[in-house]
């Protein structure tokens, strides 16, 4: 439904709904890292290699979306908030996509298998950093809202709380991630070195995950505070 609030219409061409379509790919690509990790937990290395190709075809279009918005941005544009705060923002939302790319790629590359004492801890992690960016997400899909709100209001309570959960969920992601580097210590003398090293680059890069989407939480929460 087209919206007749006169407030909106003055940003009908302003890129906050292409903000919004960038997140969303960024987050498809973080979601397909759960069926990403349970086919490497069971040595399909096949079912992996197309979902690490569909992985690379969404952070591909969530960067056509990312040149379109930055192109979109002229200087001159009025905008209700400032033009490089937009761009920070983006520049978060894309180390989403950016960050699920390389798990995948560097796991499928290695084909880096999980001890299987700590793989039902590491799918929990992971599940639980991308509820994190999912909850990026859901924050940013109140842009229109608070556009239309003028960043005023009950609106921005709203977003607060939806801040603050994201908050809470990439701390629960950090101590995950203690939890599980201190598993990965346990039995890393029974692994090759250097993939104890590369296991841990790769719990260190899903634990960025829950980082940039916390991030962008942080960049609406500057957008609010304007």
């Amino acid at each position: 439904m087209v919206s007749t609030n006169p407030f909106t219409q003055m940003f009908a061409r302003s890129p906050f709904k292409p903000m919004q379509e960038h997140i969303a790919k960024a987050q498809q690509c973080a979601e397909q890292l759960i069926p990403f990790f349970e086919a490497s937990f069971a040595d399909d290395w096949e079912s992996a290699e197309k979902i690490q190709l569909n992985i690379a075809s969404l952070e591909h279009q969530a960067d056509d979306i990312k040149k379109d918005i930055r192109q979109s941005l002229p200087s001159g544009l009025f905008l209700p908030v400032p033009r490089t705060d937009l761009l920070n923002l983006l520049r978060m939302q894309d180390k989403i996509a950016n960050t699920a790319k390389d798990i995948s790629g560097i796991m499928l590359g290695r084909k880096m298998t999980i001890p299987s004492l700590i793989q039902v801890e590491m799918l929990e992690f992971v599940k639980t950093a991308v509820q994190t960016s999912q909850q990026a997400l859901t924050a940013l899909n109140e842009l229109d809202e608070l556009i239309a709100a003028g960043f005023r209001g009950r609106e921005v309570q709203i977003v607060e709380a939806l801040i603050d959960k994201l908050d809470d969920l990439e701390h629960k992601t950090d101590d995950l991630e203690r939890h599980i580097r201190y598993s990965l210590f346990k039995v890393e003398k029974e692994l090759d070195p250097i993939d104890a090293m590369f296991l841990y680059k790769v719990i260190s890069w899903t634990g960025d995950l829950a980082d940039r989407a916390q991030d962008v939480g942080g960049r609406l929460q500057l957008l609010l505070a304007r």
